[in-house]
């Protein structure tokens, strides 16, 4: 496995080796030693979580706040999605920029989204899987919702037709956002 550092501290791209033949292909998902190392943590994995998605759902930005704070490594079972983290870290020098990078079950990368962080996804295909391993247990009391489409955040889905949930149609503008972080 191979990572690939961002411009934002703590965000890493995790690039598995596949090996392909004639019968089709095989990679190691996860393994916590090679992670511990690739990404220098010490992280424990608690929780896992798979989400089905038409094409144009997307979901978040959503983030858990502390006590409950939870890292993601996110990937793509199957189809395609613009997945997008944004630093809520109030004394981060990229506080309020994000990464946003495909992620497919064609090219199988991951994203390492420690905690501090607000995530989302677009789905670019129907019936697209997407996979979340968690740090922390969901708690729904330490749950922050921001604007999928917040002016100040100027993210581009790359979609014109977005279908929401009611959570994130009311979602917090980032101009009013006080970090937990």
């Amino acid at each position: 496995m191979e990572a690939i550092s961002t411009f934002i501290d703590g965000l890493i791209i995790l690039k598995p080796r596949v090996f392909s033949d004639e019968r089709g292909w095989f990679f190691e998902s996860f393994n916590q030693k090679v992670f511990n190392e690739l990404t220098n943590t010490s992280t424990n994995f608690l929780q896992d979580n798979q989400s089905y998605s038409k094409k144009n759902v997307i979901r978040g930005l959503h983030f858990q706040a502390p006590p409950c704070a939870q890292g993601k490594l996110v990937s793509v079972i199957k189809g395609k999605v613009i997945d997008v983290a944004v630093d809520i870290r109030k004394n981060s020098p990229t506080y309020g920029k994000h990464v946003s990078i495909e992620l497919s079950s064609e090219n199988k990368l991951m994203l390492w989204i420690p905690e501090g962080f607000a995530h989302g996804f677009v789905a670019l295909e129907d019936d697209t899987i997407f996979s979340y391993k968690c740090t922390n247990y969901y708690n729904k009391e330490s749950e922050g919702t921001l604007q999928w489409n917040d002016p100040d955040l100027q993210i581009d889905w790359t979609i014109d037709k977005e279908i929401l949930s009611e959570k994130d149609k009311v979602a917090q503008p980032f101009a009013t956002f006080v970090s937990p972080f």
